[in-house]
């Protein structure tokens, strides 16, 4: 693991402004693996932030940088420390630091990585590209399964992380969730589940409503449909300072609990939930693009109501 080590990765230069460039890898420790990436997905949320320059002050913050962290690869090489039978195995990668000045937030979005041992989880590989699902499902799963969770009753927002929320729901709990959708083109692809608009749902006593639409003007709504000692979950990313009127939830007993980023016991959960068979990730990635595309692949994730998740298919990029 001595040679010189270059990747072509995605660099957002600054808001709304991306490269695929090629770039010098920091050099492996004995400690990492080199992972030549199969696919990577665009993050709607999180990476949507970035893009456009909205993204909160956040730990490594800055341009250029390189996004993505729901990469699929195979290990090409260990270091001295490693486990030379892991060369071939395919593995998620979470991210990676590897491209010297150029910032990695989160770092996936490249044709390689060099990573440590410990950060690679291996994966099926029946699950081919969907395996860049697991990112989302982790998160999914890490709100359904913090201390004393209610199974949801109310899914607000049918995107890829609203989608695995119900099916986590159906395969943990065994419950059907409904989940609210305003898009048409949105609401379709339910499994098992009713998906409507709010304005036609009367129901206002809900005891536990997940929200990842990320819209910071919702909670009083949210919490108007509660019942008494209700919870309302945060599960998605918001922007905007968040505020509720007290009254309201003062009456209902409202709780509100916000559910963080998924830990590597949530990764390893859903990675076993989809070996068993009892969470599928079919049907949810909708579009791919080459990484000459990578522009206009990023702007239609974030902008075509019809894209529920776009994957980078790396394998042709020298």
């Amino acid at each position: 693991m001595s040679r010189g080590w270059h990747a072509h990765a995605v660099v957002i230069e600054g808001p709304e402004r991306l490269s695929v460039d090629r770039l010098a890898l920091q050099l492996p420790t004995d400690d990492d693996v080199v992972v030549d990436t199969e696919w990577s997905g665009i993050s709607s949320g999180t990476e949507r932030l970035l893009w456009s320059g909205r993204m909160p002050a956040f730990p490594g913050m800055g341009y250029p940088l390189v996004p993505g962290y729901e990469s699929i690869g195979r290990i090409s090489a260990v270091g001295r420390a490693g486990d030379p039978t892991r060369i071939g195995e395919r593995v998620f990668v979470p991210g990676a630091r590897c491209f010297g000045e150029v910032r990695g937030l989160f770092g996936g979005a490249a044709s390689r990585l060099v990573v440590p041992a410990a950060r690679v989880t291996r994966v099926d590989e029946s699950l081919g590209d969907n395996a860049i699902l697991l990112a989302l499902a982790a998160t999914a799963y890490h709100a359904l399964a913090a201390p004393g969770a209610r199974a949801p009753e109310l899914i607000v927002g049918h995107g890829v992380l609203g989608r695995l929320l119900a099916r986590l729901c159906i395969a943990v709990f065994g419950s059907r969730p409904t989940v609210w959708e305003r898009s048409v083109t949105r609401m379709q692809g339910m499994q098992a589940y009713p998906v409507c608009s709010p304005d036609i749902d009367q129901r206002r006593d809900y005891n536990s409503i997940y929200d990842v639409s990320g819209d910071a003007s919702i909670l009083d709504q949210l919490v108007g449909r509660i019942a008494h000692g209700g919870e309302v979950v945060l599960a998605g990313f918001y922007v905007e300072p968040l505020s509720f009127t007290f009254t309201q939830a003062f009456m209902r007993e409202a709780r509100i609990r916000v559910a963080a980023e998924w830990k590597d016991t949530d990764l390893a959960a859903v990675n076993e939930l989809c070996a068993s068979g009892r969470l599928s990730l079919d049907g949810l990635i909708t579009h791919r693009q080459s990484p000459q595309q990578a522009a206009a692949a990023y702007q239609q994730a974030f902008g075509d109501p019809e894209c529920l998740k776009m994957v980078i298919d790396w394998r042709s990029a020298a």
